[in-house]
């Protein structure tokens, strides 16, 4: 891959029909979405994705949807497991459906230590011939990645060229990494957007996150990279509060899908059991904020 990633990589739900099972049509909407709005890249299989929750086979199937759909912009495949055997293993598969890169978080560990991380990424640098994005989110990783192991794991394996970080607070670590690696692993922010604007500020390549609506991510990127910092932040500012509603804590994947299914992207807003949707008070604050944000007519 010549060109390193930048701007919006918009992280792909999972959608399904009432019984469950996947909604490729409803796949394929969000994948168009995500060309239309100008984003550079989208994931799929990441924690909005509800991968947790899906079976090998319909990983397959939700990684060969939205590739074939992609009209050429990058898509990268969430390969975390369980073990590092399995992380190889679901790499591989993306690598022959044709993925851009894979995003990897460390598997969960008893213990977890530095040296069984970095051999984690360096064993599936060896196996596959993909570009990996190393999600730090220890929020659901439980492992916990300082600045100076990222620069560790940064030198010692060349393929791991990028790092999701959603690892709050996430502006200084940005610039802690960025003083040790300086542009040589890119960083994207995530968590929903909340944090886009100092990102940025700080040094990010752009924003990996599944917030309903692409468009002001794009737009606030573009405005960023061009200088705007002023519009791109009165834009950042007024919907922010829509950005921290969606991004709840339990119930913010119900809630984003609910936002989706509003725009007519997907059919069904439903998150897979056991996994909470939000209730018709909240989807009645949902379309306050909106109207307030003034994204009603997107």
């Amino acid at each position: 891959m010549a060109d390193k990633f930048s701007g919006v990589h918009w992280m792909l739900a999972t959608p399904f029909h009432e019984d469950e099972s996947i909604d490729s049509a409803s796949m394929a909407n969000l994948v168009d979405k995500a060309v239309s709005s100008g984003c550079q890249g989208m994931v799929c299989l990441g924690v909005t994705g509800e991968a947790a929750r899906l079976t090998d086979r319909e990983r397959h199937q939700v990684v060969e949807t939205v590739i074939q759909r992609s009209e050429g912009l990058a898509v990268t495949v969430g390969t975390t497991a369980g073990s590092t055997a399995a992380a190889i293993d679901r790499s591989k598969e993306a690598q022959i459906l044709g993925a851009t890169a894979v995003m990897v978080s460390p598997p969960p560990m008893g213990k977890p230590n530095p040296d069984a991380v970095l051999t984690h990424y360096s064993r599936l640098a060896d196996a596959i011939d993909l570009p990996i994005v190393v999600q730090d989110y220890p929020s659901t990783s439980g492992v916990h990645m300082s600045p100076e192991f990222i620069a560790r794991l940064s030198s010692s394996v060349p393929a791991a060229q990028y790092l999701k970080l959603e690892d709050p607070p996430t502006p200084p670590k940005i610039s802690a990494i960025r003083k040790l690696v300086g542009d040589e692993m890119p960083i994207f922010g995530g968590l929903g957007g909340m944090y886009l604007l100092e990102e940025l500020a700080r040094g990010s390549a752009g924003a990996m996150t599944g917030f309903a609506y692409p468009e002001v991510l794009v737009d606030i990127c573009r405005q960023m990279a061009e200088g705007d910092r002023a519009k791109a932040e009165e834009l950042f500012n007024r919907c922010l509060p829509l950005m921290l509603f969606e991004f709840q804590e339990g119930i913010g994947v119900g809630i984003r899908k609910y936002a989706l299914q509003s725009r007519g992207l997907i059919k069904n807003s439903n998150v897979r059991h056991p996994g909470p949707n939000p209730n018709d008070e909240t989807k009645s604050e949902f379309h306050r904020l909106v109207e307030a944000v003034g994204l009603s007519s997107m």
